[in-house]
């Protein structure tokens, strides 16, 4: 390890701010032990509890129809097409149904942005699904979906985020982040909100008393520079806001897409780029890994590169599905990931406050003996 590296990493574990200039280098860096151990040093620092969390929830994609044209994106289907659809409520109160016999406490509850469906189409929905299901959190709608209404239903923005509050919305979903980058954004997609549009969206939420995730899709079309400049302008907000609870990254998936010439990044280039999240978010409380693109194996091993979260059990998942990535896991593996990494799993809700209750003394112990994984051979 270079000086230089050396300087900069324990800086970040230390607690200091680092520059973008500074996150920049670490990213460019190939020394992924060292930018993982600095992680996770991180990571205890801010979590020094015996605990790994995850939460139990399912995806429901309402609709595919979508007046945005995303080069990325295998998911989606034009307006008109014969394709297209919009799950009818029976439908959606059935998938709750299941969530909640599962023990899920909330619906993550995203799709295209329909230009058929008005506000009150939101509305009725979102105030149908509380009235059967008052102890789930609906965590809907991600900032594209929320300014396509807004422009859809000439309304401003916080206008329609305090008529879904009213109607029921829980929590905003950090999706269609991608990289917050105009260049980026501009070239790879069409008829979808520019970086400043998403980030305000996420502002008004936060300042009605709202939280909410953030993400990042990389490995595509951005450059390292541009990673750095995401990170810079979600802890830019969050300084001003404190309204992200979480931040999720996760590389593009490009299988079936316009964008299908793109070689996939790889397990390396994904626990390195979470890692230098960590180190660079040091307002974010929370850091989830992604085993739904990455599957088990370096899933798990995320938690010791800067994730303290498995995210979510995913009982559904269309969108990352629809590009041939296809990992499922079931609570028992996730919660056996978490002891193989040396912790004892809690199940958590939106508020990563624990749900469930401390395991018995012989589990602690199980977790607290856990031998730190070795490295696999990273692509």
């Amino acid at each position: 390890m270079s000086v230089e590296l050396n300087r900069l990493l324990d800086k970040a574990v230390s607690g200091e701010r680092l520059s973008s200039e500074e996150g920049l280098r670490i990213l460019e860096s190939h020394d992924l032990v060292a930018i993982g151990a600095a992680a996770d040093a991180v990571a205890r620092r801010l979590h020094p509890e015996p605990y790994r969390t995850f939460n139990i929830d399912r995806n429901i994609n309402y609709t595919n129809v979508c007046s945005a044209v995303c080069d990325f994106c295998a998911f989606f289907r034009k307006p008109k097409s014969p394709e297209g659809y919009t799950l009818d409520k029976e439908t959606i109160y059935k998938k709750i149904e299941e969530t909640v016999a599962l023990g899920g406490d909330q619906i993550l509850m995203q799709g295209g942005m329909n230009p058929d469906l008005p506000i009150e189409w939101y509305e009725d929905l979102l105030r149908s699904i509380k009235e059967r299901f008052p102890q789930v959190n609906l965590h809907c709608f991600s900032p594209p979906e929320i300014h396509a209404l807004h422009k859809l239903s000439k309304l401003p923005v916080r206008t329609v985020l305090e008529r879904l509050k009213a109607a029921g919305l829980g929590s905003l979903p950090g999706g269609g982040g991608e990289i917050l980058v105009d260049r980026v954004r501009k070239e790879m997609t069409r008829g979808k909100c520019l970086t400043d549009e998403w980030l305000n969206v996420c502002r008004e939420w936060h300042l009605l008393g709202g939280i909410g995730s953030a993400t990042m899709m990389f490995g595509h079309i951005e450059t390292l520079a541009e990673r750095i400049e995401h990170l810079e302008r979600l802890r830019q907000l969050q300084d001003e806001t404190h309204g992200f609870t979480a931040f999720i990254a996760w590389t593009f998936q490009p299988d079936n897409t316009d964008m299908a010439q793109i070689p996939p990044a790889g397990s390396f280039e994904y626990l390195k780029t979470q890692a230098v999240a960590r180190l660079y978010l040091d307002n974010f409380p929370n850091i989830q890994s992604s085993w739904v693109t990455q599957g088990e194996k370096i899933g798990g091993l995320a938690l010791h590169f800067g994730a303290n979260d498995m995210g979510s059990l995913m009982i559904e998942e269309n969108v990352v599905a629809e590009a041939g990535t296809v990992h499922h896991l079931t609570l028992d593996t996730i919660k056996r990931l978490i002891r193989e990494a040396g912790y004892i799993p809690r199940q958590r809700n939106v508020f990563y406050d624990y749900i469930d209750s401390e395991e018995p003394a012989d589990e602690r112990r199980s977790a607290s003996h856990a031998g730190r994984v070795a490295l696999p051979v990273l692509n």
